[in-house]
């Protein structure tokens, strides 16, 4: 017999759950989802003030990065 992914688990325990609950739960998960992302992204800026601290790129104005990112 396969084994219940953790997801699913997660998902049949929230289930069980009063309303209540299940409203805390998925307010403390969107918390935490914002504050992992805003994690990664002072991760990448560190990054890109190390690359630039390095001479590894150069400034440029907003119109420049997007003509690079596009073109």
């Amino acid at each position: 017999m396969p084994t219940e992914s953790p997801f699913a688990a997660v998902l049949e325990a929230a289930d069980r759950l009063s309303l209540e609950d299940q409203e805390s739960v998925v307010e403390i998960l969107h918390h935490r989802v914002v504050e992992r992302r805003r994690d990664e992204m002072a991760g990448e800026i560190r990054e890109a003030e190390e690359e630039f601290q390095a001479g590894e790129s150069a400034p440029c104005t907003a119109q420049e990065l997007i003509e690079e990112i596009l073109g």
